[in-house]
């Protein structure tokens, strides 16, 4: 049955995506930005019902009472295509800075450049970065949040932590205050595989953390808290009544946490 939801699962998420793009395209494409954002939004919420409809995985996020007013750069941790659509609901104007090559893309990339997002030459780093901190710092004086995965890439639950400086560096360019997400979805929404587990995707928006901090303090600051509570979650789905399977990673990690998963 795991195999059969799963399947049935992602052939529903991808007709739903392509079903939804072409009949809101007038709508979208006709109305104000701020109005044309409900029907991603609405993409978002329909696909993680989906997922609890038919593959049996619910989706929990806490927290918001910490995400501030206004411009903020929010971080989550980055394991799975979920926590890609998971967190812009919640926002009012959200920003992606992106590889320029999606904007190339037909109709999709028609989508991305309606909602003004931010696309970076990722060949050209040092020059790439100075225009994405000019072009996120006007953007974000209209109010945006500015969604950044801190390690880039996606990483499997339980390993090692890669942060990347980049965040750092718009951080102190912005001074604007960043609010971490923990979660571990890549536990129930596995990077590179078709298999999605039953259980609860439990996520939380962590208190933002203050703009006008050294660098170093801020990067402390954000590495320890985002792990520590991403830690928790992993341990709390380990010792479930039915946890979904522990990948190596995990698995390692919660032996040095001296953690028995269930």
């Amino acid at each position: 049955m795991l195999y059969i939801r799963s399947l049935a699962f992602n052939f529903v998420f991808y007709v739903s995506l392509v079903v939804q793009m072409i009949l809101w395209t007038p709508y979208y494409f006709l109305s104000p930005r701020h109005r044309a954002w409900f029907v991603p939004k609405f993409w978002a919420r329909t696909s993680l019902w989906l997922q609890e409809k038919i593959a049996g995985t619910r989706s929990e996020v806490t927290g918001m009472e910490n995400l501030p007013e206004g411009s903020f750069i929010l971080a989550p941790k980055h394991q799975s295509f979920w926590d890609a659509i998971a967190f812009f609901p919640y926002l009012r104007d959200p920003l992606y800075i992106l590889k320029r090559e999606l904007m190339w893309i037909p109709f999709f990339g028609w989508y991305i450049a309606k909602m003004k997002m931010i696309p970076v030459n990722r060949g050209k780093r040092s020059v790439a970065l100075k225009a994405v901190v000019v072009a996120t710092r006007k953007e974000m004086q209209n109010d945006r949040q500015l969604i950044i995965y801190p390690e880039g890439t996606r990483r499997a639950p339980g390993d090692e932590p890669a942060y990347k400086w980049g965040i750092a560096e718009l951080y102190s360019a912005l001074d604007l205050p960043v609010v971490p997400v923990a979660h571990v979805a890549g536990l129930y929404w596995p990077r590179r595989k078709f298999l999605r587990f039953p259980g609860t995707i439990k996520a939380r928006f962590l208190p933002p953390i203050p703009a006008g901090l050294d660098k170093d303090e801020f990067m402390r600051r954000l590495i320890s808290e985002t792990e520590a509570a991403c830690d928790a979650f992993l341990i709390e789905a380990a010792t479930s009544a039915n946890p979904p399977p522990m990948p190596p990673t995990a698995a390692k990690r919660l032996k040095e946490l001296g953690v028995k998963a269930g």
